[in-house]
């Protein structure tokens, strides 16, 4: 099965994820760790250079892990019906089932304060600013997902709420 996240940077997409992984013991594809190696690597000298590079080897990647039969989550903004689509593509081309999720966090305080005091866990990655995160290009979502909304679900909850999700695919 694929799982994709979505959403904006300090709604708390990566944490749900990271604790879904170690629940389901799944594979964990976290765009920001790709695109920062990519960084580190000297082949781009800044993030906003990369362009589709990142997501590119995380769809390979992907599909590589749910041809051998495992579970994959792909941790991502995932901004556009471009990515989206082409996550949803890699399980369809997989024979593997998905979810599609985004995280949201409802309370405009709550996230401001999240993302101006996270710190990073990935060395050397910057996070992005509080007016980086607003004036991000994030499109509308136009089918259906599982919506999480992190001002008012636990890690846990959420969590929960996924793996009710995946059992009715």
């Amino acid at each position: 099965m694929l799982i994709i996240f979505s959403g904006l940077p300090g709604t708390g997409k990566s944490t749900i994820a990271r604790s879904l992984a170690l629940n389901i013991r799944a594979t964990l594809l976290r765009i920001d760790s790709l695109e920062h190696a990519l960084v580190e690597s000297g082949l781009v000298k800044k993030a906003d250079e990369i362009g589709p590079s990142g997501y590119m080897a995380a769809y390979a990647l992907a599909a590589d892990n749910l041809k051998l039969g495992l579970t994959v989550i792909s941790d991502s903004v995932n901004p556009y019906p471009v990515t989206r689509d082409a996550w949803r593509d890699v399980a369809v081309k997989s024979e593997a089932p998905y979810l599609e999720i985004e995280v949201i966090c409802s309370d405009l305080s709550e996230h401001k304060r999240r993302v101006e005091s996270r710190q990073s866990d990935i060395p050397g990655f910057i996070p992005p600013t509080w007016d980086e995160v607003v004036n991000r290009d994030y499109m509308a979502w136009s089918r259906e997902r599982l919506i999480l909304d992190s001002a008012g679900l636990s890690v846990e909850q959420a969590v929960s709420r996924i793996m009710v999700a995946k059992m009715s695919l």
